[in-house]
């Protein structure tokens, strides 16, 4: 029997990537993401609220969410699904992450373009 388990989201991080380690010191890098969604009610007025997930991206794909991901840059991701579970007071407990398989950035970094338009109108002027 055939299985799928990936998935794709477009949102924004909570917060900045932070570095971890697991027990056995293997580092990896940890973010949240929200995700938006929109509906109408019965009258046809507008709601939204956002879904939260938790991402885990590991090895030289965590390195890179580290040095150009930051709080509320907007992202396309895909990933797969993982469920841990753990004891807590005598309750096991599960949790979810999307363990980051592909990233795109979806947003310029606006001091990077203001930055290349003043270097191209010095190279202009001088002589």
């Amino acid at each position: 029997m055939a299985s799928l388990n990936r998935v794709q989201l477009i949102g924004r991080l909570g917060k900045d990537p932070e570095s971890r380690k697991t027990p056995k010191g293997t580092e990896y890098t940890a973010f949240s993401l929200a995700v938006d969604r929109k509906w109408k009610d019965k009258k046809g007025e507008l709601h939204q609220e956002a879904d939260w997930f938790n991402v885990e991206a590991w090895g030289k794909l965590g390195e890179i969410c580290q040095k150009y991901l930051a709080k509320g840059k907007l992202v396309y991701l895909e990933g797969k699904l993982r469920t841990r579970r753990y004891e807590h007071e005598g309750i096991t407990r599960y949790f979810t992450t999307v363990v980051l398989s592909t990233l795109q950035m979806l947003e310029r970094k606006e001091k990077e373009t203001a930055l290349e338009e003043v270097e191209e109108s010095e190279e202009e002027i001088t002589d």
